[in-house]
């Protein structure tokens, strides 16, 4: 997996401890891009802390409401996605902008205490297979794919530039249409957590339909 300037091969060139940043409703895949509006001041100290050192930080969800964590920090989801910092400006306000590339999904296993420090380190396990070559998608039912997407696009009048999602590969398509999704924590989580881009996509349309359907039988729904 090749990250900016650096590539991340093998398990060695993943470091075995980070900062985390628990953020609701986020989701960063391996090769896509997040970006984020820092200006909470335990949020900062780590991101200058990542800066002078490699970079890297996990972005990973709260705890699902209602339901457990089923992993090793009660009140963070056990998956999460390492992210290198790709951009980085300061806007003369005291907050940060940062662009974070996705290099590989990780399990949680254990948070890491140190006295003093603002933000949480946890050490982690990485999903080594992220690292291998990307899967280019062509097991995926694209034309499902991009049904579900119409569908929902007309359904909430909205509109899309149909002529670069065409030219999207198939995996760029599916990550960015993951991100993009208007979904919940659990839907994001699902979406981060599916095995492969083939059942990422399937998960997503699944989640679409659903949303879909729940909406045609809500008879208060207005459309604006």
């Amino acid at each position: 997996m090749q990250v900016g300037n650096k590539s991340y091969r093998i398990a060695t060139d993943i470091p075995d401890q980070v900062p985390v940043f628990p953020l609701s409703g986020a989701l960063l895949l391996p090769g896509a891009q997040l970006p984020l509006n820092i200006f909470e001041p335990r949020y900062l100290a780590m991101f200058d802390e990542a800066l002078s050192g490699n970079r890297v930080i996990g972005i990973i969800q709260p705890a699902l409401e209602g339901g457990k964590a089923n992993g090793p920090v009660d009140d963070l989801c056990a998956v999460g996605c390492l992210g290198r910092v790709l951009s980085f400006g300061e806007t003369g306000d005291g907050r940060y902008v940062i662009t974070l590339g996705g290099i590989c999904r990780f399990r949680l296993t254990e948070e890491i205490h140190k006295k003093g420090r603002p933000y949480r380190v946890c050490a982690i396990k990485p999903f080594l297979t992220d690292l291998e070559p990307a899967d280019d998608g062509h097991d995926v039912d694209r034309k499902a794919l991009l049904d579900s997407f119409r569908a929902y696009l007309d359904a909430n009048n909205l509109e899309a530039d149909w002529s670069s999602v065409e030219k999207a590969s198939t995996v760029t398509l599916v990550n960015s249409l993951s991100m993009m999704s208007p979904y919940g924590p659990a839907e994001k989580q699902a979406l981060l957590e599916a095995d492969d881009i083939k059942t990422r996509a399937e998960t997503l349309v699944a989640i679409t339909e659903i949303s879909l359907a729940r909406e045609s039988d809500d008879p208060d729904r207005v459309l604006q």
